[in-house]
């Protein structure tokens, strides 16, 4: 019996030798769900295996949470000092100086970021090689993904967003909207809205693979074969990230236009080239981790009085009325009478809302509560 690596790799080989086409489709479909399921047992296994360990388990604190996420010496425990101010995390010219999670809060624009600091990946992490299989459960668990790479190492990138893929963690992505309803008979349903280009057979084919003959599917248009396993299996989390590249002040200009051509080319997004050591566009990293948060600001006004326009609370988009109130308290969910909106998502100021009411950026919101 081959090792789960030597099948992985097997099967990697035999998609990459199939042309795609219709009449390879539902073959092409049945082995990425194996691989796919082979994958995702060989990760639980490493997971399996982690046990923990000590300093993996930080407790989430402030408005959001991001991950630093790159190869061991990048600069990420500069970067973590840099970007909160203290120098919370040990710092040294060689790899691996960090061995557990280190926090970090950083305040921008009105928000408590929490920023964790963690092992370099190395590629392998996914199935456990290093401290991968630590390191990843801190990921998925994360708000945002800060890929960071070196001027002289910019191609680990490729192999940070591969790791991360083969661990079920999905960047920039929207969840699919596919749903998988398991049933006693009746073999496979298949309802669609839109424009769907996966057929009856090709799911058929994928199901069975994870030995699933009978249920109702319905899939809202535009997803793929991966989608909709992904969408099967069900552990993938779905986390916004981008690209910073560090180190930018040991190269010259050209260099760094070289770069930063390239990553955008290849990812569709500039990346941010920063320098932790120097401090070389740490404002514009900072107002990146806000904006890929996707925050919004809300302005409580108590009954009968002014609102407060210094002190916003920090929500991330989209938030309901509902949402602000589980972040002040519970009782105010369980007590709720009704609010009262002012601003963009208002349709005259002061209008009296619900708890799903959906509120934007700078509402000024009053909650009416039963005494």
């Amino acid at each position: 019996m081959s090792s789960l690596e030597e099948q992985i790799r097997e099967i990697e080989d035999e998609i990459r030798k199939t042309p795609y086409n219709k009449a390879t489709a539902k073959h092409i479909g049945r082995l990425k769900a194996k691989l796919a399921k082979i994958r995702d047992e060989a990760v639980a296994r490493a997971m399996a295996s982690a046990g923990g360990g000590e300093g993996y388990s930080v407790k989430k604190s402030g408005d959001a949470t991001v991950v630093l996420v790159g190869f061991p010496s990048v600069g990420k425990s500069t970067l973590l000092n840099s970007l909160t101010g203290e120098n919370l995390s040990e710092t040294a010219s060689y790899a691996f100086t960090t061995v557990t999670v280190i926090p970090g809060a950083m305040e921008h624009r009105g928000a408590k970021i929490q920023i964790l600091d963690i092992p370099g990946l190395i590629a392998g992490a996914a199935m456990g090689k290093g401290r991968g299989k630590e390191v990843i459960a801190v990921v998925r668990s994360a708000d945002l993904i800060l890929i960071l790479v070196d001027v002289f190492n910019q191609q680990h990138t490729d192999v940070l967003l591969r790791e991360l893929h083969d661990a079920g963690i999905r960047i920039n992505r929207e969840r699919p909207d596919i749903t998988i309803k398991k049933t006693g008979n009746g073999g496979i349903r298949l309802n669609t809205v839109g424009a769907v280009d996966l057929d009856i057979e090709e799911i058929r084919s994928i199901l069975a693979e994870n030995k699933i003959m009978n249920a109702e599917v319905l899939i809202r248009e535009g997803v793929t074969q991966d989608d909709f396993i992904d969408a099967m299996i069900g552990n993938r989390v779905y986390v916004p990230a981008f690209i910073a590249v560090n180190k930018v002040d040991l190269v010259d200009e050209r260099m760094r236009q070289e770069i930063e051509k390239n990553l955008t080319e290849r990812f569709g997004e500039p990346p941010i080239m920063v320098s932790a050591q120097s401090g070389y566009h740490i404002e514009e990293l900072k107002d990146a981790i806000f904006d890929n948060l996707g925050f919004m600001r809300v302005y409580l006004k108590p009954v009968g009085g002014p609102a407060d326009m210094d002190e916003p609370l920090i929500i991330r988009s989209p938030a309901t009325v509902e949402d602000v109130c589980n972040r002040l308290h519970r009782d105010f969910a369980d007590k709720f009478r009704y609010a009262k909106v002012w601003g963009r998502s208002a349709k005259h100021d002061a209008q009296r809302v619900g708890l799903n009411h959906r509120l934007a950026d700078g509402d000024i919101l009053t909650i009416v509560t039963r005494r």
